[in-house]
């Protein structure tokens, strides 16, 4: 008997300020956020559907006192939280041993404190993780690693992000391996035991499709929708069928901008799927959750991370 569907649901709570950070805008610099517009409106349309997900917060943001009520509202409406960093810099697989550990460790706390729940997952920005990131999260007690990706469009993804980028060359090295290589296509989109010399993690993939490895979180989903709004509903339905067939558990992931459109948030036109305003997305992400849902349950990244606890899961070395 095969056991039931499930989706792993989570939601990367990128600020405004590391959009404009990594696409090299000064202004950066200034923290502008949106996260007490975005952060009700993601709450609403999941409450609607009586979801719950796992957040994952960025420590720098955690730590302002100003955004303290608007993240423990996500506690408060049943949500989990993660660990996504302190300063959210797609480059943390550069880091040394003693500032990756300070890095997390700064993150935890600033998220703890602020929302009063301990995080026990991580994901790093722009995908990025390592041996060193490895053995400070088995330190840490951590239950699981969500920070790969395994599709082949990485430095696709990296060229087009780089066009419209107002980059300096020392800044274009710092992100030479954003959205990663081609080689990660080959890694497994079920989960996994990542091990170091140092300690080892459980990995839960972002889940790509079976076979193509095509990224498919709602994102790309509207990316899709603003040529065809029929073809990313059938992209929906296809990469979930595929998912089904493989025998694989979605593990998918939202984001600010799924939720915001160019019309509110002008700073960020650059950005893929931007060129459709806030209130349609809106609508579409609502309509992509519904699919998402009638799949199957949908469970949030602890919970997920549990059922595999004890189970005989493949080794790989780590990155």
């Amino acid at each position: 008997m095969r056991p039931p569907r499930q989706t792993a649901l989570s939601f990367d709570l990128d600020n405004l300020w590391s959009y404009l950070m990594v696409h090299g805008d000064a202004t950066w610099k200034d923290y502008p956020s949106y996260l007490d517009r975005v952060v009700p409106i993601a709450l609403e349309l999941l409450a609607d559907r009586n979801l719950k997900i796992t957040f994952f917060i960025v420590g720098i943001d955690a730590a302002k006192p100003a955004h303290k009520e608007i993240l423990q509202s996500i506690v408060e409406a049943g949500h989990e939280v993660g660990n996504h960093s302190y300063h959210h810099e797609p480059w943390l697989h550069r880091y040394d041993r003693d500032d990756l550990k300070r890095e997390l460790e700064t993150a935890h706390e600033a998220i703890a404190t602020a929302t009063g729940v301990e995080p026990v997952g991580f994901r790093g920005p722009g995908y990025s993780i390592s041996p060193d990131g490895i053995g400070v999260l088995d330190a840490m007690g951590y239950a699981y690693d969500a920070s790969t990706l395994p599709t082949f469009i990485g430095p696709l993804a990296r060229r087009y992000y780089f066009r419209s980028a107002g980059l300096t060359q020392e800044q274009r090295a710092e992100r030479e391996y954003l959205f990663g290589q081609a080689r990660e296509g080959l890694r497994p989109i079920k989960p996994y035991r990542w091990r170091a010399s140092d300690g080892e993690v459980l990995e839960i993939p972002v889940t790509t499709s079976p076979l193509v490895r095509l990224p498919f979180h709602p994102s790309y989903f509207l990316y899709i929708a603003e040529r065809s709004d029929r073809l990313a509903r059938a992209y929906v339905k296809t990469s979930m069928a595929m998912c089904s067939l493989a025998g694989v558990t979605p593990a998918l992931l939202l984001h600010p901008l799924d939720f915001l459109g160019g019309d509110e948030i002008g700073e960020l036109e650059f950005f893929p799927g931007m060129q459709t305003d806030g209130a349609t997305k809106r609508k579409r992400i609502g309509e992509y959750l519904d699919l998402v849902a009638d799949y199957g349950s949908v469970i949030s990244m602890n919970r997920y991370a549990a059922g595999l606890a004890g189970r005989s899961l493949k080794e790989l070395a780590a990155p």
